[in-house]
């Protein structure tokens, strides 16, 4: 039996109180770290993969089923706002097509040859990269992606919770997430999708980094689509230049981000912030 599969440490869950509950799944939920730490190097060996063929123009592509795929397209989606990226850099689709992020769609993630399909729809780049993200690692939608990816001359990286999984055997870099038995057995949208969540964390996060999408500790490229984030361009291109507040919003609306203004503004005064080169 897989570990995904296995039984619960817990049993007769209906018999415990709300806060045995609560107590009892944070315990289960404090281990899930531990898991992503043992996880580390197979994260780094993925990264280091990525980055060099996205720096050539490569795309990074999320497949996955349920809450795998939910997953995966929320980390694709917030990947533009957060950094500025165009939306096709950043990939992520799901069996059964955008219909299925809502209300899951009956016996898509059975179809070994959709991905791929999928996949071609944005067109191929030599240079992509196609992580498929399962808990299980047995997913037909996910491994027939994957195979397909790698057949065709692309990377191919996974997560997935279980050890020694037909979908890590399916690729050249796999990360395995092993987090143990769900507090619910089987429910792998609790354990299982936090160190997923944690895992994809690393990886969109870590890329855009090494892109030049941060500054120091600074989204210096996010897009301006709310009061929040305009407050904190400004703040950030404030700390950058020592320009009050009214000089470092208008110079953030009239250039469009934090790195223009701040570039701007060392053009203009022949000032090396050091903020944004």
């Amino acid at each position: 039996m897989s570990t995904t599969e296995s039984p619960s440490f817990y049993d007769h869950l209906e018999n415990m109180s709300v806060n045995e509950l609560l107590t009892n799944m944070n315990k289960e939920d404090q281990t899930v770290p531990l898991a992503v730490l043992k996880a580390l190097p197979q994260l780094e060996a993925l990264i280091e993969a990525i980055v060099p063929r996205m720096q050539k123009g490569g795309r990074l592509i999320y497949i996955g089923a349920g809450t795998s795929g939910r997953l995966g397209i929320l980390d694709a989606s917030e990947c533009p706002p957060t950094y500025g990226v165009p939306h096709d850099l950043v990939i992520g689709l799901i069996a059964g097509g955008d219909h299925a992020i809502r209300k899951a769609v009956e016996n898509a993630e059975d179809d070994p040859d959709q991905a791929w399909k999928d996949i071609q729809k944005y067109g191929i780049n030599e240079q992509d990269s196609v992580i498929g993200i399962a808990a299980s690692g047995t997913t037909p939608y996910v491994i027939g992606g994957v195979k397909a990816a790698g057949a065709a001359g692309l990377l191919t990286g996974c997560i997935t919770c279980n050890e020694g999984s037909p979908l890590a055997k399916s690729v050249s870099f796999p990360v395995e997430v092993v987090v143990g038995p769900e507090f619910v057995t089987g429910s792998t949208r609790m354990k299982s999708g936090t160190g997923q969540k944690l895992a994809l964390n690393m990886i969109s996060t870590s890329v855009m980094i090494k892109l030049g999408k941060v500054k120091g500790n600074k989204m210096v490229d996010m897009q301006l689509s709310n009061k929040k984030l305009v407050q904190r361009g400004t703040r950030m291109i404030m700390e950058a230049t020592g320009l009050n507040e009214q000089e470092a919003n208008e110079m953030l609306h009239r250039y469009g981000s934090v790195r223009n203004a701040v570039a701007a503004f060392e053009k203009e005064t022949g000032e090396d912030t050091g903020s944004v080169s």
